[in-house]
């Protein structure tokens, strides 16, 4: 028996571990109790974070186990739990407390229903209930306690006792959970109640004070105001839970309402801003573009109430970008000084502030109690300010603002801002009245304006004083009528001003004259002004001679006087500085204005009084010479005009030649004025044609040069269309071999009636019309397409090309680019491709042609000197550009019998040699030329001696059919 009693007890024993072991396991299988933190609740802790100490499931399902934290004996509790709230989510949050002291602990779980801090931007929590009940792990469920803000639950916790809790969420989030002393937390929300009491007191005094002001002043920017003073006050009812007392929520009601508070505190911010700032005065699209936007907003209103969060988040981003864009707009409006945009200012700044405070504390940056409060507070003062602001705007024009003034007050108004004085004659007591406090009178005598109508005679112009007595008698005789004068007065320092009178009699009850009424105004700067006009149409504003119309006039009254005296036979000029385009490219138009402030001067010094000079454009001056008849005075006055112009003029350290060409004609007396003066300046071309620097009298042959040199003008512009040019090329000799190193092409132009032009007749007709440059990338393209198809057919990739270069091409900034382009198209290497360019050229404007010649040789293009010997012929010059050959003037190869013509030759050519220049010498005429020059070591020649221009065809004939060249004998 006793053997069976110790079984017993083993098995017992060993049932008892085994169940152990089983619960164990199923309390670490369920939910591990040691994954919880226990939180000690002691009789001194105020307030205990539960956040850090809780454990959220997520999507549990309805019914929910979790093992309790073991007790004071050790025993695991199994804790199971079925959902009760039909707004369950599956979410269930597990904590645990502890009372370490002697005594009995009651303290309220406290969840907000909503909390501002963190509450997110694009998805944003905007409240709901949090927690439907709470069950302990022992006793019966916690008992909640009636509150509108948040979840609180009363629990009590035995002395030694160790609970866990379960509870049952009815939402996703769960932002703050807080375990209180009841006193204590009564009091925490007691002292938040007179802070929200008193900002609810001020948002609804001030959005009724602006809806009254709306009433009593009818401006947009008052209704505006008000809407927005009521939208915060919305705001702050919800945020503050004060709507809540005043309308029940229902479940899930509590988003919908703060998203709409939301929206519409965007809807009457930018309403405000568009009213305020009078956006759409001056452009009505603003106005279509606000309606638009408000009507967006309203949408979004209405997308508050089916989803409150998405429409939430587009408010809180559309109003941090509508105080990004109104600050914008109100720098701008600020800075053109727009009063209105200035007061606004400071209040914008503080709302930007405000919804910087606001982002931080939405993504949880900041994080404490006071905060949501504060920005509660933060933005009735925002609309407080605005407030102010709209009312300093309103109350700033007095009771004028509404428009309470009579008709004789209106009046009064209007002259007083037209800012004319007062002009009042009583013509019964002969005393004039005019007003002294007027800024117009300001420095005038007044003193002697006021009284008898004669005090005015000793301060008026002499000039003006019988017209006014005229005025005045005509007024009373007449008895009606209107006075429109313009007169002078002197002032205290003798100088005269403008004075325009408007008035009208005043007749009495005889119809005699009573009185004369009306207004003074000065108009000293009007008539200034138009002294300024009258001279400019007349005058030239930089010499201040006649200009080309005073010049026309004065030539039509100086030939009425040349028909009816036979003693006046005027000479007409017209002078043109030479090259003077080239005087403002190198130095600026402000040293161009002053060489021809001078030039004019210096003309004016060699007239007599009878004679005329005016400017009649730019660099053009226009002279009638009346003092001189005779031909050997005309003679001897165009020479001082030619040396005057001549003469060095001294400026910035340096002297500074100009020359001039100098048309002019006599009076026939059969041809018109302007005739003449086309005569002159047919005359002042031909000089210029014939080099400049000349006097050119009028031929009548001028007519038909003119008349041909347009039409040839014409058929040029017309020869593009029509195909008309082209190009020869003339082979460029390597003297070694005499084999064909290169070519140069030269332009020719096949007229279909006139024939075969000459360069020296079209080219210059081209540069003066600017279809150069049309020329010059014709030859640039048509050489360089040549050129390619030649070294393709012989296979001989050394052979070049020398193309000429005009002074257009040179200034142009598009030469770079036209021989790049032409490279590039026609895949030819860069060094055989030379652009020859004169001495002359070069030196039009040295500073711009070196900076042009080194970046067309640092892209490997050649350059060639042409022509040298006829210009500077200057080693410094020649030193300065990067040329790689010398082209020798042909004058130096003719002359044979000249001694010292083989020391030049040998001079040139072992100066280039030493420079590191390749030599093609032109104009070749004999085999002891060619003998001589071989001699000399010079590279290349060109001439007639070994051809003459060839056509593309006959090029390629030589080039590629093996023709050869037949080369003069000597």
């Amino acid at each position: 028996m006793s053997r069976l009693i110790g079984l017993g007890a083993r098995f017992s024993a060993l049932r008892l571990t085994l169940l152990f072991w089983l619960t164990l396991l199923a309390g670490v299988c369920a939910a591990p109790a040691y994954a919880i933190d226990v939180v000690p609740v002691g009789p001194n802790e105020t307030v205990i974070d539960l956040r850090p100490a809780m454990e959220v499931y997520r999507n549990a399902g309805r019914s929910f186990q979790v093992s309790a934290v073991p007790g004071p004996e050790g025993i695991v509790r199994r804790i199971e739990i079925e959902a009760n709230s039909p707004q369950a989510s599956g979410n269930w949050a597990v904590f645990a407390l502890t009372n370490d002291s002697d005594e009995q602990i009651d303290r309220l779980i406290v969840a907000p229903h909503f909390r501002l801090v963190g509450s997110g931007i694009f998805e944003p929590d905007l409240g709901s209930q949090r927690i439907a009940a709470i069950t302990p792990s022992q006793g019966f469920a916690l008992e909640r306690q009636p509150s509108s803000e948040a979840d609180e639950f009363l629990v009590t916790l035995d002395p030694g006792a160790v609970v866990t809790f379960v509870a049952e969420l009815t939402a996703e989030r769960l932002p703050d959970v807080r375990i209180w002393e009841p006193n204590a937390y009564r009091d925490t929300v007691n002292a938040f109640t007179l802070y929200r009491g008193i900002v609810l007191g001020i948002a609804g005094l001030l959005a009724v004070f602006l809806t009254i002001l709306f009433v009593v002043k009818g401006s947009a920017m008052f209704p505006a105001a008000a809407a927005l003073a009521w939208s915060v006050l919305a705001y702050i009812c919800v945020d503050f839970q004060f709507w809540e007392k005043l309308v029940a929520f229902q479940a899930g009601q509590e988003p919908i309402w703060r998203a709409g508070i939301e929206v519409s505190l965007l809807f009457t911010l930018v309403l405000f801003l568009f009213a305020y700032l009078n956006l759409n005065r001056w452009h009505g699209i603003l106005s279509v573009f606000a309606v638009v936007l408000l009507s967006a907003i309203a949408g979004l209103g209405v997308l508050a109430a089916f989803d409150p969060v998405l429409a939430s988040g587009l408010a809180r981003v559309s109003l941090a970008a509508t105080a990004l864009l109104g600050l914008g707009a109100i720098l701008t409006l600020a800075l053109q000084r727009f009063d209105r945009a200035i007061m606004l200012l400071p209040t914008w700044c503080l709302l930007i502030a405000w919804l910087w405070a606001g982002w931080m504390t939405v993504t949880g940056r900041i994080d404490n109690d006071i905060i949501q409060p504060a920005l509660g507070g933060g933005l009735v003062l925002i609309v407080l300010l605005i407030g102010f602001t709209v009312m300093q705007h309103g109350f700033a024009g007095g009771t004028l603002a509404q428009g309470l003034v009579s008709d004789l007050e209106r009046r009064s108004l209007a002259l007083a801002g037209s800012g004319d004085a007062v002009f009042d004659w009583d013509i019964l007591r002969d005393r004039i009245f005019a007003d002294g406090e007027s800024d117009t009178l300001s420095s005038l005598p007044v003193d002697s304006m006021n009284g008898p109508a004669r005090n005015w005679l000793p301060i008026l112009h002499p000039d003006d004083r019988d017209r006014f007595k005229l005025t005045l008698d005509t007024i009373i005789e007449h008895r009606r009528g209107r006075i429109h004068q313009d007169f002078r007065v002197r002032d205290a320092d003798g100088h005269y001003h403008w004075l325009a009178l408007r008035a009208r009699p005043m007749l009495g009850s005889d119809g005699e004259v009573m009185r004369c009424v009306g207004t003074l105004k000065d108009v000293t700067a009007l008539k200034k002004a138009e002294e300024r006009l009258l001279q400019d149409a007349l005058s030239d504003q930089l010499t201040g001679l006649p200009n080309r119309e005073l010049f026309k006039d004065r030539l039509d009254a100086i030939s009425v006087l040349a028909t009816s005296r036979a003693d006046v036979s005027p000479t007409v000029f017209v002078i043109d500085l030479d090259r003077f385009k080239q005087v403002n490219d190198d130095y600026g138009l402000a040293t161009g204005d002053t060489l021809l402030l001078t030039v004019g001067r210096r003309l004016n010094r060699t007239l007599r009084p009878q004679d005329t000079l005016a400017r009649l454009s730019g660099d053009q001056f226009g002279l009638i010479l009346v003092s001189e008849s005779t031909p050997d005075g005309v003679a001897a006055f165009a020479e001082r005009l030619r040396d005057a112009i001549r003469a060095p003029i001294s400026f910035a350290e340096r002297e500074i030649v100009l020359t001039g060409s100098i048309g002019l004609t006599g009076w026939s007396g059969e041809q018109s004025p302007q005739e003449a003066l086309k005569e002159a300046e047919l005359a002042m071309y031909q000089a210029k044609r014939m080099g400049g620097d000349r006097i050119e009298p009028f031929r009548p042959a001028y007519k038909t040069i003119s008349s041909s040199r347009l039409a040839l003008e014409t058929d040029l512009r017309r020869a593009f269309e029509r195909s008309e040019l082209s190009l020869a090329f003339q082979p460029i000799v390597d003297l070694e071999s005499e084999t064909i190193a290169g070519f140069e092409a030269l332009m020719r132009w096949e007229h279909p009636r006139r024939g075969a032009i000459s360069p020296a007749e079209f080219v210059p007709i081209a540069e003066s019309s600017g279809l150069i440059v049309e020329l010059g990338q014709f030859a640039l393209d048509e050489a360089t397409k040549r050129l390619s198809d030649w070294q393709r057919a012989t296979g001989n990739s050394k052979l070049f090309m020398s193309v000429n270069v005009s002074s257009r091409q040179l200034i142009s900034q598009d030469l770079i680019a036209d021989v790049e382009a032409a490279l590039k198209r026609y895949r030819i290497p860069p060094h055989t491709l030379k652009l020859e360019l004169t001495e002359s050229l070069v030196m039009d404007n040295p500073e711009r042609s070196a900076q042009l010649l080194t970046k067309l040789r640092d892209r490997g293009i050649g350059l060639s000197l042409d022509d040298f010997g006829t210009g500077y012929s200057s080693l410094a010059y020649l030193m300065r550009f990067p040329f790689d050959t010398l082209k020798i003037d042909q004058s130096f190869l003719r002359h044979n019998a000249q001694p010292q013509r083989p020391i030049i030759l040998h001079s040139i050519v072992t100066m280039a040699h030493d420079l590191g220049l390749k030599v093609v010498a032109e104009g070749v005429e004999s085999e002891s030329d060619v003998v001589q020059l071989r001699q000399l070591n010079c590279e290349y020649a060109q001439s007639f001696l070994f051809s003459p221009p060839m056509t593309r065809e006959a090029v390629r004939r030589v080039l590629v059919e093996g023709e050869t060249m037949l080369r003069r004998s000597a």
